[in-house]
């Protein structure tokens, strides 16, 4: 990890997987397209989506695949997968509680094993070199660049304001202190880059970079953002402990005030796709 102090734990994102459908806009379609464009997918082979959250992006890519698996640490967030999976009518996806140190687990060979907005939470070294090993001949790494709870800032004209992030981010400050929360510890200096090292010392080849457009304008609620603010490690709701409370009604009325008639408007950011072959 970017901080050497850091040790994951199982409170990382307590209390936040609830907030996820509601405050994180989904994956574009156009991502889906991208990767069975560039892996040429025809819907068989199986999918490993590691540090899966609440399926987001599992969900969307299962139909490319005959079926898949999605790994995670936090119960909760298998279980809000499960509840999208069944709302979706998704049969193909098994859903397994397991860390990714923990692969390959008996879970077999896949074509594709994705990783999104996670594997910086990870011994990575050590979950490439797993991984690795349990992708096909002609399988793929891909790797979900994506900011999925906050637009592109800007003061370019929109149907709304913007939400105050930076303010957000103050509020945040006042109770939780200056230093990134994550879990039971603290990122002083953020999570760690160095992908590109790590994934060539494990074997990989390549990579090749893509960039998918998330879409147009997205209209957005003082819920929303609210629950954007409780998805992230940095501001889940169990920092807050017994002043979560207080912290969400100050939350509410610093959007009330900055939203217009409720409302934000924010630019989903692009995403970025990056692939490695085994």
């Amino acid at each position: 990890m970017a901080d050497s102090t850091w040790q994951w734990d199982e409170t990382l994102y307590a209390g936040s997987a609830r907030h996820y459908s509601v405050g994180r806009w989904p994956y574009a379609p156009a991502i889906a397209e991208a990767i069975r464009t560039a892996l040429g997918l025809d819907g068989t082979g199986r999918l490993l989506d590691v540090g899966c959250g609440p399926g987001s992006l599992t969900l969307l890519l299962a139909p490319l695949f005959e079926t898949a698996v999605g790994v995670d640490a936090d119960r909760d967030m298998l279980t809000e997968a499960q509840r999208r999976a069944d709302e979706a009518g998704v049969t193909t996806v098994e859903w397994r509680h397991l860390r990714a140190e923990e692969l390959p687990a008996d879970l077999g060979t896949f074509r594709v094993a994705t990783f999104a907005q996670s594997y910086h939470w990870m011994d990575r070294p050590l979950v490439a070199r797993r991984v690795r090993d349990m992708l096909a001949p002609d399988g793929a790494w891909v790797h979900v660049s994506a900011n999925t709870h906050q637009g592109v800032a800007g003061d370019d004209p929109l149907p709304y304001p913007r939400p105050p992030w930076l303010r957000i981010d103050e509020l945040v400050a006042r109770y939780l202190g200056p230093v990134r929360r994550a879990g039971q510890g603290s990122l002083p200096t953020g999570t760690p880059g160095g992908e590109a090292e790590i994934m060539l010392a494990a074997g990989f080849a390549g990579p090749t970079r893509l960039t998918v457009e998330q879409g147009t304008v997205l209209q957005r609620s003082v819920d929303e953002v609210t629950s954007a603010v409780f998805s992230l490690s940095s501001s889940a709701p169990h920092l807050f402990g017994d002043r979560l409370p207080a912290f969400e009604a100050d939350l509410r009325e610093l959007l009330t005030s900055a939203a217009r008639d409720g409302l934000f408007a924010e630019r989903p950011r692009d995403v970025g796709l990056v692939i490695w072959r085994p």
